[in-house]
């Protein structure tokens, strides 16, 4: 719901008050314009919002539900304003901070543009508009792009923040009129994408057969920022120790140990096998940065395996095993198709260490709406029990 800002302040002090007249005073507009933007907000959520009285307006729970989430919204959003100016407070729009958002991550006018559908003069002129009100500039030309100064860094991130949160006002209020609106987007970490997603996904498709649910994958970092910027709902996968930033919370779901692997009839495949032993090999493993690989190297340090492939995908690894002498470490669960197929077989060799946490990674203060929760449901009842 990224209508307009200041209806929405219109709306949230109406709710606080109860009365048109204080909502009025309070934000320097006239008493038919708080009705007016009361009855846009009404029109764009499909239901009423007050319960019109003698004694006041009362909310709905529509009201009461939109209300949660433009305070949480601004919240966000208010303190990164008033660092640039307060008037912004007042003054700052949804359509110039979705374009100061384009400029920052395009790092220039006409690709911003571009994204937004939008011709380049007017999305200039909208980035043109908070400077002024700020009376600095917000970006610096460069000869990589135009690049945000700090605090033009700081709104961009709590206007997308502060825009995932209407749009999850948007999805409960949905919910109340009996409809569907949104989506779930996953970011999907190897052993969640081999084991715990589709079951969980399975069992979603139960209580919620057509909503739409997006599942990435890449990179860590890249999942974390798709997380840290509100586009991303949760991260599933091994976490990290320590956590990588202030601003998530993890949440443990289940333990996970590794495994080494190879083709069947590999020389290693007969009976027991020791870590030195299963290093004389070629190895494949995850890539730098990963839990796995942490735990890896801390394993195999003092042995010195001939030569390491590095990668992320399971396809990749199953295929040079098969075909080769290639020992593999990876998540016991992970593997655990490859190895009920055939395709390859776990070795003999026990590998000391703890086991490790694998769960979900949200951001800190995170709220979800009803679709979102009945998929963390689901997530937790396809959790394979302790270890």
């Amino acid at each position: 719901m990224k209508t307009n800002l200041r209806h929405l302040r219109v709306f949230l002090s109406v709710f606080d008050t109860g009365s048109i007249t204080r909502a009025s005073e309070a934000n320097l507009v006239s008493q038919p314009s708080v009705t007016q933007a009361i009855g846009k907000l009404e029109r764009l959520a499909g239901q009423a919002l007050f319960l019109r009285r003698p004694q006041g307006l009362f909310p709905t729970p529509a009201g009461e539900t939109l209300a949660n989430r433009v305070r949480r919204a601004l919240l966000l959003l208010d303190p990164a304003l008033t660092e640039l100016a307060p008037r912004l407070r007042l003054t700052a729009t949804a359509a110039q901070l979705q374009a100061l958002i384009a400029v920052r991550e395009a790092e220039n006018f006409t690709l911003a543009a571009r994204r937004m559908g939008l011709a380049q003069p007017t999305v200039h002129r909208a980035v043109t508009q908070l400077e002024q009100e700020a009376a600095r500039p917000l970006f610096e030309r460069t000869s990589y792009g135009m690049v945000a100064t700090r605090p033009a860094q700081v709104l961009a991130q709590a206007a997308r923040l502060a825009f995932a949160e209407l749009d999850q006002a948007e999805a409960d209020l949905a919910e109340l009129a009996g409809r569907e609106v949104g989506r779930i987007v996953i970011g999907a970490m190897p052993l969640s994408r081999s084991y715990l997603l589709p079951r969980a996904l399975a069992q979603f498709r139960k209580m919620r057969p057509t909503l739409p649910v997006k599942a990435l994958d890449g990179p860590y970092d890249d999942l974390m920022a798709g997380l840290r910027r509100g586009e991303v709902d949760l991260l599933i996968g091994a976490l990290r120790d320590p956590p990588p930033i202030g601003d998530v919370e993890q949440t443990r779901l289940f333990d996970d140990r590794l495994a080494l692997v190879a083709r069947p009839g590999h020389p290693l495949g007969e009976g027991s096998a020791t870590l030195e032993a299963a290093a004389r090999y070629p190895f494949v493993v995850s890539t730098e940065g990963t839990p796995t690989r942490a735990t890896f190297d801390r394993l195999i340090g003092p042995y010195h395996p001939p030569s390491l492939v590095e990668t992320g995908s399971m396809i990749l690894m199953r295929e040079l095993l098969v075909v080769s002498d290639h020992v593999g470490c990876i998540s016991e669960l992970q593997v655990q198709a490859e190895i009920r197929l055939g395709a390859v077989v776990r070795l003999a060799v026990d590998l000391p260490g703890k086991p490790r946490p694998i769960g979900l990674t949200t951001r800190r203060g995170w709220l979800p709406t009803r679709a979102q929760a009945d998929f963390l449901s689901a997530l937790t009842a396809a959790a394979p029990p302790a270890l």
